[in-house]
Order: C-alpha cells, then sequence, then structure tokens
C-alpha cells in the first residue's frame, strides 16, 4: 500500500513573550514608564524558545484511520496544521500525496459574510474542484449538514453547531484524499457526532481515503481509528495499534497514581483543590486492587456558599469509554466548608485491567466540575478471591447506573 504522509524530523519552534510589568498603574505612572523605556536600554519584556514538536518521525499510507492522542499541550493541534499547510515546520520535511481538506477550528475556511450556500462553492474551489463536480456533490453536503432552511444566510449568523455540520459536511463530501478532523466535532449534538464517525469510516472503507482524527474522546477514537500516534511534550512516544496507544495514554501521568489533586479555573461555587484517592476498605492508598477485593474512593472537596440539591458522582468505565457504574449521592442541601465523599464498593468484581474514572459535582440546574479520566483503578489478578460469574469482563459490559448512599461528611 502506497505512502500517503511521511513526516522526517519534523520540529516546530515558537518564540514567546513575557512582559515584565504586571501591575496596574495610573496615568502618570504609565507615562513616565513609557519616557523611560525609551531613553534607555532596559527591555520591557523577555522571551523563550518554546519547541511545540520535536524530531517527529512517521509514515501514513493510504486509506489509514489514524487517531492522533495525548493530552492537552502534547502537540497534536501544531501537527495538524503542519499537515494542513497552515503552518511552516521549523526544521524538517513533510511529503503529502494528494488533496487535504482539514476541520480543525469552527470557522476555518469559511468566508463570515458569504451565505451556506456561497462558502460550499468556495471550499470546493480551494480543494481544486470544478464548479460542476461541486454541483454534484451539493445536494448530499446540504442534506448531510441539516442546514436546508439558512442555506442563503451568512453563515457569520450561524449557531458554532450549525458551522460544524456545514464545514464537515463539505470537507468530507468534496471527496479529498487526505481527511484531517480535529477536537472541533465536540461542538456538535451526539447524533451529529456519531453521523461524522460514521462518515468518515464510509469515506476511509469505500474511497480508500486516509483519516486523521484527534479527539479527549477514546471511545470514538477506538470506534473509528484503527492506528495511533501518542504526543507528549512535542514527541511521539507510541505508535502503532490504537487499543495499545489508547491503553498507554490512558494510563500515563496521573492516571496511574492512587491520589490525585487539581484545581478548577472557572468561577463556580467550588474551592480548590479537589482531591481524589483510591484506597482499600482499611484507608490505606493503593495503586493496584487485587481481583475481587472491595475498594473505596475518596473525594475532597470545598462548597463556597450553600449549595441546593448538590451531587457528586464518579463513574468508572472501560479503556473504550464505555461506562461500567455510575455512583452518586442523594441531593443535598450543603453548608460552606470543606467536605469528603466517601464511595464504597464492595458488591462489584472487575476482571485484571484498567478503569478511568469520571468525577461530577452539580446541581439539578448546573455543573460545577466534569472531567473524565480524572484517575484510574488498577485491578490485579494477583489475589486469591475465587473468581464467580459475578465477574465483570472487559469486554463492553454496558451501563450500570448505580445509585449509592454516598457518605458525605464535613471536615
Amino acid at each position: 500500500m502506497s505512502i500517503t504522509i511521511k513526516a522526517e524530523n519534523i520540529s516546530k519552534k515558537y518564540v514567546l513573550r513575557h512582559e515584565r510589568q504586571a501591575k496596574y498603574n495610573s496615568l502618570r505612572e504609565s507615562i513616565s514608564n513609557k519616557f523611560s523605556t525609551i531613553f534607555s536600554n532596559a527591555k520591557s519584556e523577555t522571551s523563550e524558545l518554546f519547541w511545540a514538536l520535536k524530531d517527529i518521525n512517521f509514515e501514513i499510507n493510504q486509506g489509514d484511520r489514524v487517531g492522533i492522542i495525548g493530552r492537552n499541550g502534547a502537540g497534536k493541534s501544531t501537527l495538524l496544521k503542519i499537515l494542513s499547510r497552515i503552518t511552516e515546520p521549523t526544521t524538517g520535511k513533510i511529503t503529502i500525496k494528494g488533496r487535504v481538506a482539514s476541520l480543525l477550528e469552527v470557522g476555518t475556511g469559511f468566508h463570515p459574510e458569504l451565505s451556506g450556500r456561497e462558502n460550499i462553492f468556495l471550499n470546493g474551489s480551494i480543494l481544486g474542484m470544478s464548479r460542476m463536480e461541486i454541483k454534484k456533490k451539493f445536494d448530499e453536503i446540504v442534506a448531510f449538514a441539516e442546514i436546508e432552511k439558512f442555506l442563503d444566510t451568512p453563515v457569520k449568523r450561524y449557531s458554532s453547531g450549525m458551522y460544524v455540520r456545514l464545514a464537515f459536511a463539505v470537507a468530507a463530501h468534496l471527496e479529498p484524499e487526505i481527511l484531517i478532523v480535529d477536537e472541533v466535532l465536540a461542538v456538535g449534538d451526539a447524533q451529529f457526532q456519531k453521523k461524522c464517525l460514521g462518515k468518515m469510516q464510509d469515506v476511509s472503507n469505500d474511497g480508500g481515503r486516509t483519516v486523521l482524527f484527534v479527539s479527549h474522546n477514546m471511545s470514538a477514537v477506538q470506534k473509528l481509528c484503527k492506528k495511533g500516534l501518542l504526543l507528549h511534550n512535542g514527541n511521539i512516544i507510541e505508535s502503532g495499534d490504537i487499543t495499545q496507544v489508547s491503553s498507554t495514554y490512558l494510563t500515563s501521568g496521573n492516571m496511574s497514581e492512587s491520589y490525585v489533586e487539581f484545581n478548577i479555573n472557572q468561577k463556580t461555587s467550588l474551592g480548590n483543590p479537589i482531591n481524589l484517592c483510591i484506597e482499600n476498605l482499611e484507608g490505606h492508598q493503593k495503586n493496584e486492587i487485587p481481583v475481587g477485593s472491595p475498594f473505596q474512593i475518596k473525594v475532597n472537596f470545598e462548597i463556597n456558599k450553600k449549595t441546593e440539591h448538590f451531587i457528586i458522582a464518579i463513574g468508572i468505565n472501560d479503556l473504550s469509554g464505555i461506562s461500567i457504574r455510575t455512583s452518586y449521592s442523594s441531593p443535598m442541601t450543603i453548608e460552606p466548608g470543606r467536605y469528603e465523599a466517601i464511595y464504597k464498593y464492595d458488591d462489584i468484581m472487575l476482571a485484571s485491567g484498567t478503569y478511568p474514572l469520571v468525577l461530577g459535582l452539580s446541581t439539578y440546574e448546573k455543573s460545577f466540575f466534569y472531567k473524565e479520566n480524572v484517575a484510574s483503578i488498577q485491578i490485579s489478578d494477583l489475589s486469591d478471591v475465587a473468581y464467580d460469574d459475578r465477574i465483570l469482563r472487559n469486554s463492553g459490559v454496558g451501563f450500570i447506573l448505580n445509585p449509592l448512599n454516598v457518605l458525605i461528611h464535613k471536615l
């Protein structure tokens, strides 16, 4: 099979500039400082070099569906921009055979003043298609995007969801040899995301086209892709079968720790930090839980103001993102203070493997915090506990919604 994309020693360097002055000044001080800077040799800012990518090498064959995964800041978007010819690498060489259609962020490639109809023809022309070729695909694109009523409306008036629907429909239907899709699909609703995944599979299977897909949704990546590239700090640390690559990603860093601590950035009723700890029932932190042994998860959090209908939930998933159990507290009115929620699991037996956790804190009306892959439970088979038919195999057991009387107490 022919090589469609070849990257040789690709690196990308950025210069980060930092202003030294961080305080607020009066108008007189600002003017005075400006004149001082002009008549002195002192620099008002410093700079440093940042390598977003470092000596990246890989080959992708025609018809491959490749998931590019990694944590925020790993270099995924930079790599896609280089592959899409939006930016040039600092060093190295990229060889691409075929037309490339990219969907990297909402609005990429669309002119906001033009209508949806006009943007379809504009994008087709950019891809090198004739007007006749675009007309042939026009009805398919409009039907897929589900924007018939707004076809002659300027796209600047579209919602982000409508924008993405049309942008994906154009990118997928105008017959590029290579389709590059970033996390932008997360803007669409669940039904449309499913529709897009199906279309990307069809594009690859029927047309023999290459698909590169970036997403933090491991379930979607594993359903669509057969191969994976795992990026970390600008380096490819693993490539190959998507199941193995995604497993490495999910078990790396804090995911493999029995204790994690994190902060929330947005303003909510929650304070910082939030702590999560995996323990045995005796209260000892455990990196691994033997098969059949009970365990508990403790979440330490802070409430800044009185909150009604407060709920805290923990979800246990398998590596493909399928939910195995969701346990949540009964709604309660909670006063300001620091609290600890304890979830005891003495009625569930998991086969050996890795089980990512989901954490959510909310009320009926509002979500304060939601995070997937916040940590993971490592289940080992080094146990004297006898196996029986209660064991849940890690092969897509489905969804178990488990209302749990979680013990929540003020510290």
